[in-house]
């Protein structure tokens, strides 16, 4: 079966999968001292994304298309908070925390029609535009983190 031509709904999840697949390998060879390193003012570092990740995961499909308060599930309530680093976490806890968040969202979905529609402060969204959202959006974050990791393997020479 050529994985490049598929009804839409595959295509969206087949897109969103990579996405997540290139976030879950920012952390692919890195230590917990090198995933934590900042190399921006910001918050953001490789491991920082991968929770950031796990966030959005949840408050897209978890919360909003599930229908659970973010406040049951956890989330900070601000964004820029799901970028701080607990003392405990570390590369495998993040990393197996966003890979369980990307199955529970799978699962969620897999009972919503593309066109079942979701509240959301700027308005209704659909199932579809969730999916196109996070794509962008994790893309835009993978992105971030090659050239973060970039920098930090270029310190290992």
């Amino acid at each position: 079966m050529n994985t490049f031509v598929a009804d839409e709904r595959r295509t969206l999840e087949r897109m969103l999968d990579h996405q997540r697949q290139e976030v879950a390998a920012l952390l692919a060879d890195l230590d917990d001292t090198e995933a934590r390193a900042r190399l921006v003012p910001s918050l953001t570092t490789p491991l920082s994304l991968v929770k950031h990740a796990t966030f959005v995961e949840k408050v897209w499909f978890h919360s909003r298309v599930a229908g659970v308060p973010r406040a049951e599930l956890g989330l900070p309530d601000t964004v820029d908070e799901s970028f701080v680093l607990d003392p405990q976490d570390t590369v495998d806890s993040v990393r197996a925390a966003f890979l369980a968040a990307c199955e529970h969202s799978r699962t969620v979905a897999a009972s919503h029609d593309l066109d079942e529609e979701f509240p959301w402060h700027r308005g209704p969204v659909s199932l579809r535009y969730v999916y196109a959202h996070l794509v962008a959006e994790l893309a835009r974050h993978a992105g971030h983190g090659d050239i973060l990791v970039e920098q930090i393997r270029s310190r290992r020479s």
